[in-house]
């Protein structure tokens, strides 16, 4: 029988209520056309509704060969796994997940993806659970730093966070150390930066005060260059710097006014490299910005924060770790591994952003790093 009969006698027998036969002629019509999902989902959809789970999971599993990424068919698979109490019902909830289209799903999804949300974070917590009970001896023999590695371990594992690696617009040095946070302890001048917390917001105030300020938006280059990364930044007063150093360059209506700041930043080990670093600002994030996801020019410098003015709820986002800006706790990160930020407040948030060379490299490799940037930026631009 050709596919349209058979498809117009299951329609006829879906009128007249009698499933079992529907599925039957539904599963004849998929069989004469193999690259045919919609059919497949139909058998499964029947058989799901007669109570014959197996089966339906047999069609969805046909379904699914034709197209391994079909959202709706791995939400059928994965709630008739539940149904069956199956062990591999978690996971396949967020297989589904994975797949969920970026656009509004119609409202009838709802519950669905609601379920589904709700059913694989239960199974990530029981994952979870077993995990930490497995690890427990190894993990308590573990300094910070390990056991902040083991935990990630697990977050990535559960899919929970994933892998970032350092991907630099412009410079990518091999082989150094890829962290999203680098630990305190590469860096013993960080406690100092940290207590000159006070003088440095001192300082900050009066160059805010200053009538010949220079305050300037963070982002800022020709609207014909492509670097979307920035496009809703660019040139915009609600991220804004107040430069003490640019590009090598001493900002003398600025850094006038930060005796302290200046003398700190001298006694950093920061790049000197011609155009490009170093480099110390403050930055200032206006109430309700967000600044997009991004990545830095080269890996081969790190960036200081120092919190000066932390409004409530600021956070800043690394790779696959969030942190909340406090008030004189400083850090150090990769800024060529995708990150973000916002201020949710109401208002000002101001940090001291500074550079610094990546402990890897020695002073060869140093030297190395200036001389090829320094060549490439004669005409301009910054690291």
């Amino acid at each position: 029988m050709q596919v349209a009969n058979l498809i117009r006698d299951a329609d006829q027998a879906i009128a007249g209520r009698d499933y079992s036969r529907a599925a039957s002629l539904l599963e004849q019509a998929a069989a004469q056309s193999p690259s045919d999902m919609g059919l497949w989902m139909r058998v499964a959809a029947m058989r799901r509704g007669t109570g014959e789970l197996d089966q339906a999971l047999d069609a969805v599993h046909k379904a699914l060969a034709i197209n391994p990424r079909e959202f709706m068919a791995l939400l059928m698979r994965a709630s008739l796994l539940q149904k069956l109490g199956h062990p591999e019902a978690g996971e396949a909830w967020g297989h589904a997940l994975a797949q969920k289209p970026d656009h509004k799903l119609p409202d009838q999804f709802t519950p669905i993806v609601v379920e589904a949300e709700e059913r694989y974070a239960a199974w990530q917590d029981e994952q979870a659970a077993k995990m930490n009970t497995a690890m427990a001896a190894a993990e308590a023999r573990a300094d910070d730093d390990e056991r902040r590695r083991m935990d990630r371990f697990r977050s990535n594992t559960l899919r929970r966070t994933k892998p970032y690696h350092s991907s630099p617009t412009d410079f990518f040095y091999p082989e150094l150390t890829e962290r999203e946070f680098h630990p305190r302890r590469l860096f013993p001048w960080i406690e100092r930066v940290e207590a000159a917390t006070e003088s440095i917001t001192a300082e900050l105030r009066q160059v805010m005060a200053a009538e010949r300020t220079e305050l300037v938006p963070y982002v800022q280059y020709d609207e014909h260059i492509p670097m979307d990364q920035w496009r809703e930044l660019n040139n915009n007063p609600d991220w804004t710097a107040i430069h003490l150093l640019l590009r090598g360059d001493r900002i003398e209506a600025n850094a006038r006014h930060c005796p302290n700041t200046m003398a700190l930043l001298a006694e950093l080990p920061q790049p000197q490299i011609g155009g490009a670093s170093p480099n110390g600002m403050f930055s200032l994030l206006a109430p309700h910005t967000v600044i997009p996801p991004h990545v830095g020019v080269s890996n081969s410098r790190l960036v200081c924060h120092l919190p000066l003015i932390v409004p409530e709820g600021c956070w800043f986002r690394v790779g696959g770790e969030t942190r909340y800006w406090k008030t004189g706790e400083a850090f150090v990160f990769d800024d060529t591994i995708e990150h973000e930020a916002m201020n949710p407040s109401d208002e000002l948030r101001v940090v001291f952003i500074f550079d610094v060379w990546h402990p890897d490299l020695s002073p060869v490799e140093q030297e190395a790093v200036a001389a090829l940037i320094g060549s490439r930026l004669t005409g301009g631009g910054g690291l």
